[in-house]
């Protein structure tokens, strides 16, 4: 059968993306193949390709995560055809059809949306291998940096339901949403400190960088006594002097591949019910990827991008 994906011809910006024929082929054993609804976009896929990079690895595939339907089940591959699913971790996943290994195919709620759940699990596990990082638990107060963001929106909504008291950094724009999230939100810019000090006068008791500013860094240890619940996943140049916890596939950075793994079907049974909200902010046809990642680019945006095959 011959399906589409996205990939990166050269390394450098969004112009080197094209859409181009393949065939995914049949699944062999302990495999599915998907018809993929939704693929959700994150930086980590703008990353892949930005260079420099070795020629011969060209072209890359993009994507790790996606949602859709099972249309071919190898021996042994345990999902039913035409069950509905959320593919994660997997590569390219930025496609119309793709073959995966059965492991990384969790069961999709039927009450979530497509693009729901192709946004859902690479945001949520990397959100919830922070909040287990820094030992979050029922009656802390967490601060959380970039929370507008695909990662921040799901590290405030899973730092509430584990009974945490959530202060969240982010434009004025995006603080009725984080409201509606069970957060409180504050802006971030000069003064940040004194604001977080005055929403807490109690202390913060651990804090999340999702954005990898300097600013973010320096209230972190400014306002969090021990370093061990400070973590970054985005600020591999000053964590490693500042003795905080790096997570995530920057350099040096755990991974936390376990806990990440373990939190997908807790993930999915929480935006089933209603309990955790994925965020969608835009969605994209798959010719339109390259101005998903210019979004993507302007850090600036609020929520999940979706592509939409």
């Amino acid at each position: 059968m011959s399906a589409r994906r996205v990939v990166a011809v050269d390394y450098g910006g969004p112009e080197n993306l094209q859409v181009v024929e393949f065939s995914p082929g049949d699944p062999g054993p302990g495999q599915v193949r998907v018809s993929v609804r939704a693929a959700g976009v994150n930086p980590a896929d703008v990353k892949r390709y930005r260079g420099p990079g070795d020629p011969a690895q060209l072209p890359l595939v993009l994507g790790y995560e996606a949602a859709g339907v099972v249309t071919a089940a190898g021996e042994d591959a345990g999902h039913a055809l035409g069950a509905e699913v959320i593919v994660f971790r997997t590569q390219g996943a930025y496609a119309s059809d793709l073959v995966v290994d059965a492991g990384a195919v969790t069961p999709k709620p039927t009450s979530l949306g497509w693009a729901e759940a192709g946004g859902l699990l690479l945001t949520g596990a990397t959100a919830w291998h922070t909040l287990v990082a820094t030992s979050v638990t029922a009656g802390d107060t967490v601060l959380v940096h970039g929370a507008a963001g695909g990662v921040g929106l799901m590290a405030v909504q899973l730092g509430r339901l584990w009974g945490a008291r959530v202060i969240a950094t982010a434009s004025p724009r995006n603080h009725d949403l984080l409201r509606e999230l069970g957060a409180e939100p504050v802006t971030y810019g000069d003064g940040l400190a004194d604001r977080v000090r005055a929403l807490a006068p109690g202390g913060i008791d651990a804090a999340v960088d999702l954005v990898g500013t300097d600013e973010a860094m320096d209230v972190s240890l400014e306002l969090v006594a021990d370093r061990s619940r400070v973590a970054t996943i985005a600020n591999f140049e000053r964590g490693p002097q500042e003795r905080v916890k790096l997570l995530g596939g920057g350099p040096g950075a755990d991974p936390g591949n376990d806990i990440r793994d373990a939190a997908r079907a807790e993930l999915a049974h929480l935006a089933g019910t209603g309990e955790l909200r994925v965020v969608v902010g835009s969605t994209y046809p798959l010719d339109d990827a390259a101005d998903a990642h210019r979004q993507i680019l302007t850090g600036h945006t609020t929520g999940k991008l979706v592509l939409i095959p």
